[in-house]
């Protein structure tokens, strides 16, 4: 093999200065800038040498797309992942590397715990690290929800949340019955070969009971579902009138025709828009955002119970609010008819959608009309079922509408990617039994909606970066996708017949864009879209703005949902000092706040996602003996996953339940062969299935063949 002598002297300098600077990290850009390269493919040359060190084992690829010199030594520090099988992953902090824990070299560790690790040398071929656990640094989880089940004078409780994979033994047990949802502490781990101890601190009431099931699945993934009576006081003295020195220096828009646009059971409104054609032949664009910041003091109980939490959790039955009801769904939500102190973004448009001018600041409204997605819909389309309101808010929705449709083609051309995942909604009866999943059609409404927050985000964001530069400031970020998971992409969707251009292992949203379009109208669509939007990094919240690659923008905020995301209530404090001429926080501290919130969206996400799963199970528990036409989602050496389309529901067919042949997985086409007749299931594949089980306790499915 010709080594390139280039390619060696380059990759020796590098590393010779990451070392020279280890306690430095580095853009690629940065670095080519310090070591006097200038040319295009000497900078890509130097990509992909910075990749190799990171290969290596000399170098670190951090968050943000940075590079430090790599240190050695056999042990570090992180902070513990487990999966529901029972090994773990260690994130090394400062590395950004992950090292692999097998149940066995776990010790007492538990999930979310801060450990030490050591860690083994690295075998000659795999990348990766193995390590075992030498001690807890800090135990994360002081409590833990899920099952009582006694056993004699004791009992255990079997935790709801599966990445705790032990019983916890309990030793007061107090008035639990068998079979209830409990909260317990985790009062002693000391013996790697027996249980967790603790007591039985609440009960929430018998796991029978259908919304006990999602309370307790939620307050598993450390949801907070109660305020504490100094946060509800606070709320509750807040005066519901607005005190007329309160509007001195806000901007009036209460005769403006503001609307609000939201789902129709919503109970919080927190964004209301208005458009106004101007004699110059463009528009005015007001985003109108309620001021939470008017009524949540900085450290006062309301502001430490909003920080906690982080985050509005959407429960398939319930909201668990960020803030208090008082708040979030009278004084700061936009009600129709009713004054409310809002922050606006206020934009000059033309009919290209170019912005000519902006200014924000602190306002009043009074919404003329409370729209459902529905009825907006209705009004822009003229249906005869459409709802009598406004003839100006009628107006202003139509040029809304053509504004948004020029707003969201210029995104797309800038490479936006353009995911547009399906939704289920869950019908529940009134005593939250499951009774139907019905998938939810994405409306122009929703859009229009969508593109307007987009650019208010978008303009606070580059007004911040641009005007108060030296300030720090909060920002939401997109990295681009990691080439190892866009390479997993490419083989991935190769398996269903498509083709995705790539160069150096990196693709371009335009690129991803032609592939979700091509595979759209087909069976397959909900898979190769999930599959893309897991190799796609994770957008989260940092002080250090590197751009938001999904979006296509290069400066992007959260600015427009106070009363459900607290970053946003950050942004909306930081604009009024940088207005007043007032300090800041330093970038450190934000940065330790924006990783809390980015921690807490991400625990809210999950208990989302997995309440509407437990419905799902509950759902399918009816069709148990029942067929669906479904499609193969993923293959596996164990089995075929196949989601039934119509539903949104994904199960297990299991390798052992596929009696007319014996299967072997065939790694190379994604796909399990019969070795005597040749039959393949393959990704992408219709079959169908039966219904054979559905578990609440696992919250799992499982198929067999009809």
């Amino acid at each position: 093999m010709t080594v390139d002598p280039n390619r060696a002297r380059l990759r020796a300098s590098a590393l010779a200065y990451l070392r020279n600077n280890g306690d430095r990290m580095f853009r690629p850009k940065d670095l080519a800038n310090r070591m006097g390269i200038r040319g295009r493919r000497e900078f890509e040359l130097l990509h992909d040498v910075l990749d190799e060190l990171v290969e290596l084992g000399s170098a670190a690829r951090l968050r943000g797309g940075k590079y430090a010199y790599r240190k050695k030594s056999s042990r570090a520090e992180g902070v513990l992942r487990v999966r529901p099988e029972g090994y773990g992953f260690v994130a090394v902090d400062g590395e950004g590397i992950e090292c692999y824990v097998s149940a066995r070299r776990m010790g007492t560790a538990l999930d979310g715990d801060r450990v030490e690790v050591g860690l083994d040398a690295p075998r000659a071929g795999d990348d990766r690290r193995e390590a075992e656990v030498i001690r807890v640094v800090e135990r994360s989880r002081k409590t833990a929800v899920g099952t009582f089940r006694a056993r004699g004078r004791l009992g255990v409780v079997q935790p709801d949340d599966r990445r705790l994979t032990r019983d916890i033994v309990v030793t007061d047990a107090g008035a639990a019955a068998d079979d209830d949802k409990v909260v317990v502490s985790i009062d002693r781990f000391d013996d790697p070969h027996g249980a967790p101890q603790g007591r039985v601190l609440r009960i929430l009431g018998p796991s029978s009971d259908t919304s006990i099931r999602v309370l307790a699945l939620a307050m598993a993934m450390g949801v907070d579902a109660d305020f504490a009576a100094e946060a509800l006081a606070e709320a509750d003295a807040a005066p519901a009138r607005i005190a007329a020195d309160r509007l001195r220096g806000r901007e009036d828009f209460r005769d403006t025709a503001v609307f609000t646009i939201d789902p129709v059971d919503a109970k919080d409104f927190d964004d209301a828009i208005h458009v106004l054609p101007l004699a110059n032949g463009r528009f005015e664009v007001g985003v109108h955002i309620a001021d939470v910041s008017a009524f949540v003091a900085p450290g006062g109980a309301l502001d430490e119970a909003a920080y906690s939490r982080a985050t509005s959790v959407y429960l398939v039955d319930r909201v668990l609010p960020m803030l208090p009801e008082r708040l979030s769904a009278d004084l700061c939500s936009l009600r129709p008819d009713e004054e409310r102190l809002t922050m606006s973004c206020v934009l000059e448009l033309d009919a290209e959608g170019d912005v000519h001018g902006y200014r924000i600041g602190e306002s009043v409204i009074r919404s003329k009309a409370r729209l459902t997605y529905e009825q907006a819909q209705a009004l822009i389309d003229r249906s005869e079922d459409a709802p009598g309101t406004d003839p100006e808010v009628v107006r202003a929705l139509d040029t809304a509408a053509f504004l948004a449709g020029v707003l969201r083609r210029r995104r797309l051309d800038a490479g936006a990617v353009d995911f547009d995942m399906p939704e289920i909604r869950v019908v529940l009866d009134e005593a939250g039994v499951v009774t139907g999943l019905v998938r939810k059609d994405r409306m122009a409404s929703h859009k229009l909606i969508e593109e307007f927050m987009l650019l208010a985000n978008r303009t606070v964001a580059t007004h911040a970066a641009r005007t108060h530069e030296q300030s720090a400031f909060v920002y939401r970020v997109h990295d681009r996708p990691n080439r190892e998971k866009i390479g997993q992409l490419l083989d991935y969707v190769r398996a269903f017949g498509y083709r995705v251009p790539s160069k150096g292992g990196t693709v371009t949203g335009a690129d991803l864009n032609h592939l979700l379009a091509e595979c759209r109208t087909r069976p397959e669509a909900p898979v190769i879209e999930e599959a893309a939007l897991r190799a796609m990094a994770k957008a989260t919240y940092s002080p250090e703005n590197i751009g938001h690659f999904g979006l296509a923008f290069e400066h992007y905020t959260h600015f427009t949902s106070p009363i459900r995301r607290y970053p946003d209530l950050m942004v909306h404090r930081l604009l009024k000092d940088l207005a007043a001429g007032r300090s800041t926080p330093s970038v450190e501290d934000l940065k330790i706040r924006t990783d809390h919130c980015a921690e807490r969206e991400r625990a809210a996400d999950e208990a989302q996602r997995e309440s509407v799963k437990l419905k799902q199970v509950e759902y399918m528990q009816q069709h148990v003996g029942d067929r669906f036409p479904g499609v193969v989602s993923g293959v596996t050496r164990f089995g075929v996953f196949v989601e039934i389309d119509s539903l949104l529901v994904e199960g297990l067919l299991h390798v052992r339940d596929l009696p007319d042949d014996y299967y072997e997985y065939d790694e190379g086409s994604y796909a399990l062969v019969g070795r005597y007749s040749g039959r393949r299931f393959r990704l992408g594949d219709p079959v169908e299935i039966v219904v054979a089980s559905a578990s609440l306790e696992t919250r799992e499915i499982d198929f067999v063949l009809p």
